[in-house]
């Protein structure tokens, strides 16, 4: 029987700028939860007795947060990852903890839905394999590994293939089940060409051996390593919302669908809330504004009168000034969008919003993106931000700004349209 499980959650997240500036990418919000929330639920609930978590990149905030919640009766251990050397280096933290155990081994920003993990263990326990790795099919597999499999034994991993080497569709889901063979393999795990030491390059070598198995995931699976797969995520927890309103409801608000109000938040009269949606705890929703579907409000946040969201995940105690328009967006902790702030969100010529990660232009794949905003952010009324801008933490825009470009941390843009100043009575 399965019993432990290790999350390899130490990244630095830099695709995940400016969201990840303050925090790890596993505390980001994904319906109202930090994202490695639902995995540590998940494992819960499929049994885990004792959980792992190899952390790093601003763990102290990390281990704060996973602490704040009760995870009884699994039991939450940590080991801090130093030094950042690949996936193969990152996983041997759990060696001591899992001992000749078996276990769960999976990435920390990796997010699966129903029935995952229970299936993993089952099949694990019947199966004739000592390690089972988890696959799903995707479009397009060549940002991943793919698994080449012969019936239910995985033959071949190829990590980010070419074109020419797309034999199969299923990509390496970073789940796995195993046990000391892989602390074996990963003893003999030498150098990457990245310079790295890559579990892939210790997984091929447990595949040579013939004892490695494939296990198809029931359910949706996602990758959490941009801003907008969190838009994604967030859909896809949302659509199994079940409705619960424990905050307060005003007479004239209309709340329709599978909607969660925590405790403490208030919706005002005139507002209409379409779900599914999470309202958290202390938020302050309306007058007369509009959440659409699949949005998310974290604790503390405010939406003024008149505004209208949609498709968009709005973290802890920001201001959504009256007047203002936020569809498939970001937006961090502590910013403030002044009255009349407009986030476009589709291209004149219907192609996917590209958006700049480290540095580089890439398309979201989205025919629908907004903008990726950092915390402690402040737009000037009448504000106007393009499809895919990102605008990072501390920024500020002036009053009347068109933002058709990225906005660095700590600047101010400023609108440099010229003013002139009209005689009424003698230039009219």
């Amino acid at each position: 029987m399965i019993a432990k499980a290790a999350l390899l959650a130490a990244g630095d997240s830099t695709r995940m700028q400016p969201l990840s500036a303050s925090m790890p990418k596993h505390l980001l919000p994904v319906a109202g939860q930090p994202l490695i929330f639902h995995t540590l639920r998940a494992l819960k609930d499929a049994g885990i007795a004792e959980t792992l978590v190899v952390y790093g990149y601003h763990g102290e905030e990390l281990r704060e947060a996973i602490d704040s919640h009760d995870w009884a009766p699994m039991k939450i251990s940590y080991a801090f990852q130093k030094e950042r050397k690949g996936t193969a280096h990152a996983a041997v933290y759990a060696r001591e903890f899992a001992k000749q155990d078996p276990l769960i081994l999976m990435y920390g920003d990796v997010m699966v839905g129903p029935n995952t993990i229970p299936g993993l263990i089952s099949l694990y326990e019947k199966a004739r394999f000592r390690t089972i790795l988890s696959v799903t099919p995707v479009e397009d597999p060549t940002p991943y590994g793919i698994v080449i499999a012969q019936e239910d034994r995985a033959v071949g991993l190829v990590e980010k293939p070419r074109e020419d080497q797309l034999t199969s569709r299923l990509v390496n889901a970073g789940v796995y089940a195993t046990g000391p063979e892989m602390w074996q393999a990963i003893d003999k795990t030498g150098l990457s060409s990245r310079g790295e030491y890559e579990i892939t390059d210790s997984i091929m070598m447990l595949i040579k051996q013939r004892i490695v198995g494939v296990y198809l995931l029931p359910s949706w699976w996602l990758d959490i390593g941009k801003p907008w797969d969190l838009l994604r995520a967030n859909e896809l927890v949302l659509a199994g919302a079940v409705r619960r309103i424990d905050g307060e409801v005003e007479n004239g608000a209309t709340i329709k669908g599978n909607v969660i109000v925590e405790r403490g938040a208030v919706i005002k009269s005139g507002a209409y809330i379409e779900g599914p949606a999470y309202i958290g705890e202390g938020c302050v929703v309306g007058p007369n504004c509009y959440i659409r579907p699949s949005t998310s409000l974290s604790r503390g946040v405010r939406v003024g009168n008149a505004v209208e969201i949609k498709n968009s995940i709005i973290m802890e105690d920001t201001h959504i000034g009256h007047l203002s328009y936020v569809g498939d967006s970001v937006i961090g902790r502590k910013s403030n969008f002044g009255a009349g702030t407009i986030t476009a969100n589709l291209r004149h010529d219907d192609q996917p919003v590209h958006v700049t990660v480290k540095g580089e232009r890439v398309s979201s794949g989205r025919r629908k993106m907004g903008a990726i905003i950092g915390d402690n952010v402040k737009t000037g009324i009448g504000t106007l931000i393009s499809p895919g801008v990102v605008i990072h933490q501390g920024a500020r825009t002036g009053i009347g700004v068109g933002v058709d470009r990225d906005v660095p941390t700590g600047k101010l843009i400023l609108s440099d349209e010229p003013k002139k100043i009209v005689n009424l009575e003698t230039d009219s």
